[in-house]
């Protein structure tokens, strides 16, 4: 049995409840949205559709029962964003998997009634519940308002073709549509015509808008590597201001091309690394995007790069509910829409901010665990690097297998050398080491070469050594 069909077999032997919701292939929408803003104004849940009681009868057409599942989550108010409903099989039948995130920034209601889960029920909030629920959440989403003046032609529709190519059919259909279950764009009355059409949201622009930088030049990215550990005058600097996936691609190159990565000999072996797990610098980087609080102006994430640490800094602290306390647990979707999107797009892990993973992407690499901290007006995330003498790291050779293996420090000047200017010479050497004499020094690279480390180009005077 797959993992896949575990998980479905898990789910249909649990009881249904606050988290769990078990529906008929023929669920009307508005029943369907009650129970899908009831889960949400709770911890979350899943609903299997396409099963009435405990018997699976599946639905006839996956295609259309996904649309109105997403056409349900629409009817919400606000509308709920939730990931693409998953199709899975079971006893020959065809079920609907739907999966509402924790950690979601509203309140919704359906036909003006809020709702939550009462064991398997969905029952009217009380006033009390209501007022405590909209204080812990509050109702302003920055990504879903629409600035006054934005059309459909400050869209990329290159960039939306892309995105509905990389959903699938379901956004292929009508990608505007989709835009439209997405939060991406906002339905708008025309007061020319009286008519309602579409515009971008503060998300569509920021997903795909043809001049990010016109809407929100707070929308940067500054990266910066300095040569030590800490900050100087000699540095590479660059700053993106483009859509969040492609600053998220750049990003990611920037800081790949400038970590610190190469090979080392350990003993006779040449072991391929890099300074941080590239997993755990892309957590870092696409939770700052997607996290970040757009709403502060004159401030950009900041992604700094040392010899022993990567910082990155998003403006804005750490969510809701969420503190650097119960960080790895608790989920708060500051940009629900954002997160949705870039989920879409592969970027991100939908349910949750990937702090896990981080951990666990360090920890596999033998580094400390990530630190987290809030500044006065931001969140910073810090990951230390493999570290050593800072001439060897940059060059990718590790001193301390090399003294295990019993080199002298002249020889671990020649590798260092090396590691810096391709080749070395005995002139080289000598200039190294000008107290010692030109045989002794010539013994340390024949020595070099034996031990499988050099490699003699060349006769005579003409002759130069190589790393091998």
């Amino acid at each position: 049995m797959d993992t896949q069909d575990q998980a479905i077999t898990d789910l249909l032997a649990q009881t249904e409840g606050q988290s769990l919701a078990f529906v008929r292939a023929n669920v009307r929408p508005a029943d369907l949205a009650q129970t899908l803003a009831a889960m949400a104004n709770g911890v979350g849940g899943t609903v299997v559709i396409g099963v009435r009681g405990r018997q699976v009868e599946g639905v006839a057409d996956a295609d259309a029962a996904r649309a109105m599942a997403l056409d349900a989550a629409l009817a919400c108010l606000p509308p709920l964003v939730l990931p693409l409903p998953t199709v899975v099989a079971r006893d020959g039948a065809t079920l609907l998997v739907v999966t509402v995130p924790s950690g979601l920034p509203h309140v919704y209601s359906v036909g003006g009634t809020y709702l939550r889960r009462e064991g398997s029920t969905n029952a009217p909030l009380s006033p009390d519940a209501l007022r405590q629920l909209l204080i812990e959440r509050g109702e302003t989403s920055w990504d879903r308002m629409t600035p006054p003046d934005a059309t459909l032609a400050d869209l990329d529709r290159e960039k939306i073709t892309a995105y509905a190519r990389r959903v699938g059919p379901i956004a292929e259909a009508d990608p505007l549509a989709f835009l439209l279950r997405r939060g991406c764009l906002a339905q708008r009355t025309d007061p020319a015509t009286g008519k309602p059409e579409p515009v971008p949201t503060n998300a569509g622009l920021l997903l795909f808008g043809a001049d990010v930088e016109r809407w929100f030049p707070q929308a940067e990215v500054t990266l910066v590597r300095y040569q030590g550990r800490e900050m100087g005058d000699e540095f590479l600097r660059e700053d993106i201001r483009d859509t969040l996936p492609e600053t998220a691609r750049r990003a990611e190159r920037w800081i790949v091309e400038h970590m610190r990565r190469g090979s080392r000999m350990v003993g006779l072996e040449r072991e391929d690394w890099t300074q941080f797990p590239l997993g755990a610098v892309r957590e870092a980087l696409i939770n700052a995007l997607a996290h970040r609080d757009y709403t502060i102006r004159g401030d950009s994430i900041r992604v700094l790069l040392f010899s022993d640490r990567l910082e990155c800094y998003s403006p804005g602290r750490l969510p809701g509910h969420v503190t650097l306390q119960n960080l790895v647990e608790e989920r708060f979707s500051r940009n629900e829409t954002l997160v949705q999107a870039l989920a879409d797009l592969g970027l991100i892990e939908r349910l949750g901010y990937g702090i896990d993973r981080m951990l666990r992407q360090m920890a596999e690499a033998g580094l400390p665990p990530p630190e987290f901290r809030e500044t006065a007006a931001g969140f910073l995330v810090t990951l230390y690097g493999r570290t050593g003498d800072d001439r060897a790291d940059a060059g990718g050779a590790d001193v301390a297998a090399w003294r295990r293996m019993g080199l002298n420090e002249r020889q671990i000047a020649a590798l260092l050398f090396l590691a810096e200017h391709q080749r070395i010479t005995n002139r080289d050497m000598q200039e190294l080491a000008p107290d010692v004499s030109a045989e002794t020094l010539r013994r340390d690279l024949a020595d070099l070469v034996e031990r499988g480390l050099l490699l003699r180009v060349g006769d005579k005077r003409g002759a130069y050594y190589i790393l091998k």
